[in-house]
């Protein structure tokens, strides 16, 4: 049973735990607000909705098409329902007291009274914000050249050159303590450089929000009273309608955040940034606390937004709508990454594996020079035994494949179901497990051998 597993856990964290949950051979009950996650791990989803529950069967995005074409069809009759309400009204108001129409219109008075009320499907979100179009900067908005990063005397990043302009969209990754958010810090300048420049740029405005920033609201004053305070000219009704648009309505724009839930809070600091319109936006772990629908808001905001953005995030959704690169913070440098979230996850599984075991020495053959009979003989004595266990596993995979087949045609059979076949449902569902585990397995070997033949072969 997890309640929102990957709140507070980096990306690297959230990778790890996915794919020790995908090979898990229990049942596995989840809540959580990270849509890639709900999506590698389950396999069906209960809503709730209105104090009623609905099951379907598939992951996240197979659930959003299916509500989806659920809610059109359910609008649609709500929409022929109140058609024929409306005809038999008429028809009844028209006749009722006519002699001749008298019968027919008891007849569809009865249809009427008969007549269960269908619902009209609401998919509205309750947050409706966008990020105003921030003061123009001309050249760069930061730069930082030849740089070294760190705390008091101690450097974690070296050589580091980042320019930030109006329309930059970065995801920062790397491995938990590599520096990201010493890299942060720097930009905004709450770190001194230990040695290089940084320069920023006319008309500079930063928007940070950090999961400690929640920590420094006022407990005592309202989210009303936090945006007054960045401006105390702005017109009640203004800030009413600005604070609705993150679902904060009525009463609950005026109580104090003392009693605010994390989620709430995050939306009161996100509020803050939204309103001073900056034009640097740097958002570090923004959607920890953050509900699907605001999750959903603050990604359709984002895209929508003219300034430059660095965003470090495990909730991969979000990066992928949102950034158009990425930075690898790792062993001390920051680099551009070539390769999107799928490539950083390969990268993750080779750089923990160099990590945990100590690299072997490679030999370089000068360029030009070609191998010795006796050496390519050599390579392929080297290479055989991994190729020979490659072909070992892909039997094992197809092998479980082929188990995993046979025993979903038994589980599709309605009778399984029944309370005579009770014994067989429960033995079917633990085999069923079993295999999954070790085809998950088998597959990670697999590309565990791959990674090592094509090291061996370059």
């Amino acid at each position: 049973l997890l309640d929102e597993p990957t709140n507070h856990l980096d990306l690297d964290a959230t990778l790890w735990l996915e794919q020790w949950l995908k090979s898990y051979p229990g049942t596995l009950l989840i809540i959580s607000h990270d849509r890639d996650f709900i999506d590698n791990v389950v396999e069906r989803i209960v809503h709730l909705e209105h104090q009623k529950t609905n099951a379907y069967k598939g992951n996240y995005t197979t659930f959003e098409r299916v509500r989806s074409e659920r809610l059109a069809l359910q609008q649609a009759s709500y929409e022929k329902q109140q058609k024929r309400r409306k005809d038999v009204e008429d028809f009844v108001a028209r006749f009722r007291y006519k002699a001749s129409k008298a019968k027919q219109a008891q007849s569809r008075l009865k249809e009427l009274q008969r007549m269960e009320d269908s619902a009209p499907a609401h998919v509205d979100s309750p947050f409706y914000f966008t990020f105003p179009p921030p003061k123009k900067a001309s050249g760069a908005l930061v730069n930082i050249s030849q740089a070294e990063l760190g705390h008091g005397k101690k450097t974690i990043l070296s050589n580091v050159n980042v320019d930030l302009h109006a329309g930059t969209r970065i995801g920062l990754l790397g491995p938990n303590g590599a520096g990201k958010s010493t890299l942060i810090n720097s930009l905004t300048g709450d770190l001194d450089l230990l040695a290089g420049v940084r320069v920023y740029g006319e008309n500079l405005k930063v928007g940070y929000f950090a999961q400690h920033q929640l920590e420094v609201l006022d407990l005592q004053a309202s989210p009303f009273l936090h945006i007054q305070r960045i401006s105390p000219e702005a017109t009640d009704q203004k800030i009413r309608n600005f604070l609705g648009g993150f679902d904060f309505h009525n009463d609950k724009a005026l109580d104090p955040i003392k009693d605010f839930s994390g989620g709430e809070k995050a939306r009161v600091a996100l509020a803050m940034i939204v309103w001073q319109k900056p034009n640097l936006l740097l958002l570090d772990e923004p959607t920890n606390h953050l509900d699907l629908e605001m999750r959903h808001a603050l990604t359709m905001a984002l895209q929508g937004y003219e300034g430059a953005l660095v965003v470090i995030s495990h909730d991969r959704h979000l990066l992928r709508n949102t950034v158009d690169e990425f930075y690898l913070i790792a062993e001390g440098e920051v680099k551009e990454f070539d390769g999107d979230l799928d490539d950083y996850k390969k990268w993750l599984k080779n750089y923990a594996r160099v990590v945990e075991v100590a690299a072997p020495v490679i030999v370089e053959v000068p360029v030009g020079k070609k191998l010795s009979r006796q050496e390519s003989a050599d390579k392929r004595k080297q290479l055989e035994p991994i190729t020979k266990k490659i072909k070992q596993i892909e039997a094992k995979i197809e092998k479980n494949q082929k188990q995993l087949s046979d025993i979903e045609v038994i589980l599709a059979d309605a009778e399984i179901y029944t309370e005579a076949n009770k014994v067989k449902l429960k033995q079917s569902l633990a085999e069923q497990a079993i295999i999954k585990k070790d085809l998950s397995d088998n597959e990670e070997q697999w590309l565990e051998y791959q990674d090592e033949l094509e090291v061996l072969s370059n």
